[in-house]
């Protein structure tokens, strides 16, 4: 896989995507020529935490935040659940592996889709909560979220097989 560096001088909009896709196409070089039981490794006990459990909790965030709250759309959590609130990393499997990074990439292409479709000033409100939301803020929120559990791959990826990088 090629991760394409986001741009250094564009629009706001092309850079907020640039980096967003950047952040993303990260995270599948974490999961690169890896075997499904390597991919639902857990990190150290008692965490539960996978490289494939942060794909599941990714494909759970794009959902909410694009479909939910930015498009209005009912988009009930897939792996989330009352009786499995964790059940993103609680029940990660490497059955399920191939499916889940199809669905994690779907999700991706719906997100893109979604976010075409609005300006970066459009308000939203989310599910339950109080206030407005801009695109542009959910931009930099998904961001903060992929940097983050990005270096959460990091290690794990790295307590796998010693691979480390960007």
């Amino acid at each position: 896989m090629t991760r394409i560096d986001p741009p250094t001088a564009a629009s706001e909009r092309e850079l907020l995507q640039g980096f967003l896709d950047f952040h993303r196409q990260t995270l599948l070089l974490k999961l690169a020529d890896l075997s499904a039981e390597q991919l639902t490794l857990r990190s150290a006990e008692p965490s539960t935490m996978s490289l494939l459990g942060l794909v599941r909790h990714l494909t759970e965030v794009e959902r909410y935040w694009f479909q939910a709250c930015l498009d209005g759309r009912a988009a009930p959590p897939v792996f989330w659940t009352d009786e499995h609130p964790d059940g993103d990393f609680d029940l990660a499997t490497a059955e399920h592996a191939v499916q889940d990074l199809d669905d994690y990439r779907a999700i991706v292409r719906v997100s893109d889709e979604l976010a075409a479709q609005y300006e970066l000033d459009a308000t939203f409100r989310r599910p339950r909560r109080e206030g407005e939301y801009s695109l542009r803020y959910l931009y930099i929120h998904l961001i903060e979220e992929y940097a983050r559990h990005n270096g959460h791959a990091d290690l794990l990826r790295e307590r796998i097989d010693g691979q480390t990088g960007e």
